[in-house]
């Protein structure tokens, strides 16, 4: 009796504890270290890649909301605001108060935290499962055209749920007066304009991101294996201050290439998501429409830079995040690898 007694006791022992674990929050399960042997790229590891890359993008978009804020009232009016980024501020602030320069904040840090969450996440799983797929060396030869699909896939689901806070995002800048607050502002859209309002910019905002997010991510990745390369190390093999030293070099030129690239569809974007702008008609038409009252030059050029220097700051702190954020959870972020180079 007293053998089955101890029995059940440590039965029960070992159930409590199960029970235990299984109930642990779910930041301790996330902040869980990967496996120390090997390089593991399964559930968890994705998981912290989308955990990093939400709050990469909605810490830097957040921070930058006041240049934001200046570049779109420039692409919405020039002809009003054609004093710089500088004069631009002093424009707003003079105008409307400092708080103006917030004006989207919430709308900017969810969007873009979701945004993120798909955008890095999703880059993270198609390449590893892209160089799983081709073998390392395979990897290695056509790892630019792996970082563009990649990049593109995931921009694309990114931006299905990114479309509508940028909708309500710039309809409030554009206007501030017409809605007090995010939530008011979804509402206020979904009652004039239906879901069609939150999708109208859907067409411009792919054709800007997904570019921007390709070159993103294949000028930062080039330059950081490049920068790696003149070292004479690879990246497991210096420290982590080196790690987001050259994380953050690599994310200003990624970050300026990309600004250049999407700049005439980020200016269609912001002037299609005004009120009336384009006139009536399909998206395309009403497109075609603000382009032509435009102009190829100007779409190219207003506002451009304002938007470097944003988008620059921005990639740059987000690729630096990214790393820090990542190795906080312990996780070793996935880099393509040269076999041929170790012979």
């Amino acid at each position: 009796n007293r053998l089955v007694i101890a029995h059940l006791r440590s039965v029960l022992v070992i159930q409590k504890t199960n029970s235990t674990s299984t109930m642990a929050p779910a930041g301790q399960v996330l902040l869980a270290p990967s496996p120390s042997e090997g390089k593991v790229y399964d559930f968890m590891y994705y998981l912290k890649g989308a955990a990093a890359g939400g709050i990469c993008c909605s810490l830097t978009h957040g921070a930058l909301t006041p240049v934001d804020v200046v570049k779109t009232r420039v692409q919405l009016d020039p002809v009003k605001y054609n004093r710089g980024l500088i004069g631009g501020f002093q424009q707003v602030i003079a105008e409307e108060g400092a708080m103006a320069l917030t004006t989207g904040l919430g709308a900017t840090v969810l969007g873009y935290f979701i945004q993120g969450w798909f955008k890095f996440g999703g880059v993270e799983f198609f390449k590893i499962q892209s160089a799983q797929y081709l073998g390392e060396q395979k990897a290695w030869d056509n790892k630019t055209a792996i970082y563009i699909g990649a990049a593109a896939g995931a921009e694309f689901i990114a931006d299905l749920f990114l479309c509508p806070l940028e909708a309500v995002r710039i309809r409030a800048v554009s206007d501030p007066e017409w809605a007090d607050g995010l939530a008011d502002g979804f509402v206020k859209m979904a009652k004039t304009e239906g879901i069609g309002g939150f999708y109208a910019g859907l067409l411009p905002i792919l054709a800007k991101q997904i570019p921007y997010t390709c070159a993103k991510f294949v000028v930062q990745g080039t330059v950081a294996d490049g920068i790696y390369g003149s070292m004479g190390k690879s990246p497991k093999e210096v420290d982590g201050t080196t790690s987001v030293g050259i994380s953050l070099l690599s994310g200003v030129i990624a970050g300026v290439a990309s600004a250049i690239i999407s700049h005439p569809a980020d200016t269609l974007l912001s002037k299609v998501n005004k009120k009336g702008a384009g006139g009536e008609g399909t998206m395309m038409v009403r497109l075609g429409r603000i382009a032509n009252e435009i102009g190829f030059w100007k779409l190219c050029t207003v506002g451009l830079a304002p938007r470097c220097v944003m988008i620059g700051t921005l990639t740059a702190g987000q690729f630096g995040i990214f790393d820090t954020v990542m190795s906080a959870l312990g996780a070793s972020k996935f880099h393509f690898h040269n076999p041929s180079a170790d012979h």
